[in-house]
């Protein structure tokens, strides 16, 4: 029977004559009802860790613009949370943690993993309660997790944005230690993905943000193999489940690479993708992908890359989305003038 969610019907490899559209970050600080929220709460993990504050901010934009999709507000850093290494939000700065080079007192614990997720479930359950009873049962609900390559990298480098030197040193020079790495993280992912699925979410999406730059063999060992590890044990546990994945900026062949080897839904594309080549080339449902700074400038430059990235995607399995997230100062109108173009 088909699903009454758009979205899920695209990654069950429906085409959608109008495609589904959600945002990435769409619930964040572009939002006026966000950042009263995000001052209440007092910190980033006090409101992503409080499930009535993380329910309220996942329907925000859902309430705002109806959106197909609502992501669960939350933070790929709550895996390594889990996993007993302290991360801390800086105003200004970003997330930053101690950095490691062995995976020694790491908790492997999974009664405690439950523990500490279960606000996340939690929220979860809260949104799905919220869509139904607001009027938007139809909305798909997403859950999400970082990949193990990209919560490695912050690991290593006990932040983001190093072209991902720490973690590549430690792979190449100690692959056995980093491999270990890799799998303790896709465990614990995977658990956090099928929990999610059990608490309310219909789909749930694999970010790997700093897959770029990777040389090819590097790529099938950090990226592909431990993606295709959750994929398959989620599948496992959960027959049936769909499952997003977004290797950002991977080149074209590690795309098709990624989509063939780990049996994702759908895949999300980078800014930079050419979306024509996409849709032609890659075997699954798309997802994307709008430059966030198209966004912000508005007016025809936003209809034009709108209208592009539809003329592209037509008789393709196509969830519109971002590139990459939504940027703060991004006016609503656009936002509206987007969605407006979309579903015309």
């Amino acid at each position: 029977m088909k699903s009454d969610r758009k979205l899920v019907r695209v990654l069950e490899s429906g085409v959608e004559k109008v495609p589904p559209v959600w945002l990435m970050r769409q619930a964040g600080r572009y939002l006026p009802e966000y950042r009263a929220l995000r001052e209440k709460a007092g910190s980033f993990w006090g409101m992503a860790l409080n499930p009535e504050f993380a329910a309220e901010v996942t329907l925000q934009p859902i309430r705002r613009f109806g959106f197909d999709a609502a992501i669960l507000f939350s933070d790929i850093l709550t895996v390594p949370e889990a996993l007993g290494q302290k991360v801390t939000f800086t105003a200004g700065e970003g997330p930053s943690l101690t950095p490691v080079t062995s995976t020694d007192g790491f908790n492997e614990d999974r009664e405690s993993w439950a523990a500490y997720f279960e606000p996340v479930y939690e929220a979860l359950r809260r949104t799905r309660s919220g869509l139904d009873g607001e009027g938007f049962a139809a909305t798909t609900l997403l859950g999400f997790a970082g990949a193990p390559w990209t919560l490695a990298t912050y690991l290593a480098a006990g932040a983001g944005g190093d072209e991902q030197k720490a973690a590549k040193l430690w792979a190449y020079r100690d692959p056995q230690g980093f491999g270990y790495l890799l799998d303790i993280l896709s465990g614990c992912v995977a658990f956090h993905l099928i929990r999610q699925l059990d608490a309310g979410a219909d789909a749930v999406q694999i970010f790997d943000s700093w897959a770029s730059g990777l040389p090819a063999p590097l790529f099938e060992q950090v990226v592909i193999a431990p993606t295709k590890k959750i994929v398959a044990a989620v599948r496992a546990a959960r027959p049936g489940a769909k499952i997003i994945g977004f290797p950002r900026a991977a080149t074209l062949a590690g795309y098709q690479d990624y989509v063939a080897a780990t049996g994702v839904d759908a895949v999300s594309l980078d800014t930079a993708m050419p979306m024509a080549w996409a849709a032609k080339n890659l075997s699954c449902a798309v997802q994307g992908n709008l430059d966030p700074i198209a966004l912000i400038a508005g007016g025809e430059a936003l209809d034009r890359a709108v209208d592009h990235i539809l003329e592209a995607t037509q008789g393709k399995p196509h969830i519109f989305n971002l590139g990459h997230g939504i940027l703060p100062e991004t006016p609503i109108a656009h936002v509206e003038q987007l969605l407006k173009r979309i579903r015309r």
